[in-house]
């Protein structure tokens, strides 16, 4: 697999490019702020063809290009039902100071074609197979694109729900903590360990090395161990038949 990154933008949200190789289709994940001509140029230096953006959320740092990427190119975006809103509205994802600093406004269209993803989908572009998770709590509409192979070549594009030593935040409009905690509970923490992260921002890491070190996830595990200890711990109620 060919796989292609770069911060664009103001906050470095991370863009990627996928392929199977050099020379075939590929789909362009996240193209956030003045993402357009790094795009172009890995299209044109790898001679690939995009056949869809896929946005793992709806702030703007993540979405900002998806307009001039998907209409530029004759293609779709896929997000999910939850953060839709957000392509045409982006200032409902951030917070009141946020909005002030634009004034406001912050002017943005949805793309000619969109289209939505749901939990546990499997998608099959650019000759690669790519599962959908929804990984609500950064943002109602989170979700994590999962691909590779079983034998090894793990991958998973993680959004704003994990990064490398931390998690995402909760405190803008949609976030909810709770959410958080169960998304990295379900869908984090039961990934096996040699799975490549790729985050919204920061650098690459790997489950293993998050489960080990990451302080979120180590809080989150513990937590689980101490409600499984005490489950064992406490007496069973007495059989009382029929």
């Amino acid at each position: 697999m060919l796989v292609i990154g770069f911060p664009t933008g103001a906050l470095q949200a991370n863009c990627f490019v996928l392929a199977a190789g050099e020379g075939e289709p590929c789909v362009i994940i996240d193209p956030g702020q003045d993402a357009v001509e790094p795009i172009e140029q890995a299209l044109r230096e790898y001679k690939l063809a995009p056949v869809a953006v896929l946005l793992t959320h709806g702030h703007f740092d993540h979405t900002f290009s998806v307009t001039p990427v998907c209409d530029g190119n004759d293609i779709p975006a896929y997000i999910h039902p939850d953060d839709v809103a957000m392509l045409s509205d982006p200032l409902k994802g951030v917070s009141r100071e946020s909005a002030a600093f634009f004034g406001g406004n912050l002017e943005m269209r949805e793309p000619s074609e969109v289209r939505e993803l749901t939990d546990g989908v499997e998608l099959d572009l650019a000759g690669l197979q790519i599962t959908v998770d929804h990984t609500p709590g950064h943002t109602g509409g989170s979700v994590m694109f999962r691909s590779g192979v079983q034998e090894g070549g793990r991958l998973v594009i993680s959004g704003d729900t994990l990064f490398a030593g931390s998690i995402g935040r909760t405190d803008l409009p949609g976030g909810d903590h709770s959410r958080m905690l169960s998304s990295l509970q379900n869908k984090v923490l039961t990934l096996p360990d040699d799975t490549v992260v790729l985050p919204g921002h920061g650098p690459s890491t790997t489950i293993g090395r998050e489960r080990g070190t990451n302080p979120y996830l180590l809080q989150l595990q513990d937590a689980v161990r101490t409600e499984a200890v005490h489950i064992e711990d406490t007496p069973a109620a007495p059989h009382r038949g029929l």
